[in-house]
């Protein structure tokens, strides 16, 4: 190969200089930055749930959103996410926060119906997140985990004017008709509460 193939043409380094000058507003979108606008809480990454699992609706124009329902998995993280995946499953939740470092799942946009609480008119009217972890094994509710979900609720509630309370903040457990106990007698509601609401 000769030497001039290798290096790249004069009019090639100034197209490249003019294309480094353009701000980066005036460029097109780019693959990460789409993904970046797939989700609704900038902290998190889409994981999209397979859309056999939820209902696409345009809340909260449709359904009026009046609370944020807190689940705990009782799966691994992973697990969770190929659970909402699997369009057999008829499961998932708006958001799934991993244990050990309190990372966000984005799997269903808060435009649309979750399947999360076990009552339909619950469904339509929450935003549900998943926590990574067990209810009789306190260990997965890590300092990582309480802070980050909390910021996520406190930014749910900000977003949809929700009262920062235990009326509007509730466990799956006090879903009417749930046959679930999550998020279990270990979930510090005190804590969380607290770190919401200075969030």
């Amino acid at each position: 190969m000769d030497r001039e193939r290798r290096s790249p043409s004069r009019r090639r380094l100034l197209q490249g200089a003019a294309a480094a000058a353009v701000p980066s507003a005036l460029l097109p979108v780019t693959r990460a930055a789409a993904q970046a606008r797939a989700v609704d809480y900038p902290l998190a990454e889409s994981v999209p749930a397979s859309s056999s699992n939820y209902t696409a609706a345009s809340r909260p124009s449709t359904y009026p959103i009046d609370y944020v329902i807190i689940h705990v998995t009782q799966e691994t993280y992973a697990d969770t996410l190929a659970i909402f995946k699997n369009p057999a499953k008829q499961v998932s939740a708006h958001y799934v926060v991993r244990s050990r470092d309190g990372h966000i799942a984005q799997c269903v946009r808060e435009r649309n119906v979750a399947w999360h609480a076990g009552n339909w008119s619950y469904n339509t009217r929450s935003i549900g997140i998943e926590h990574e972890g067990w209810v009789d094994k306190p260990e997965y509710f890590t300092n990582a985990m309480y802070e980050q979900s909390a910021a996520l609720t406190a930014a749910i509630c900000s977003k949809y004017s929700l009262p920062k309370d235990r009326e509007h903040i509730i466990g799956h457990h006090e879903v009417p008709g749930s046959d679930h106990t999550d998020p279990g007698p270990y979930w510090d509601w005190s804590r969380y509460l607290r770190l919401v609401n200075f969030a």
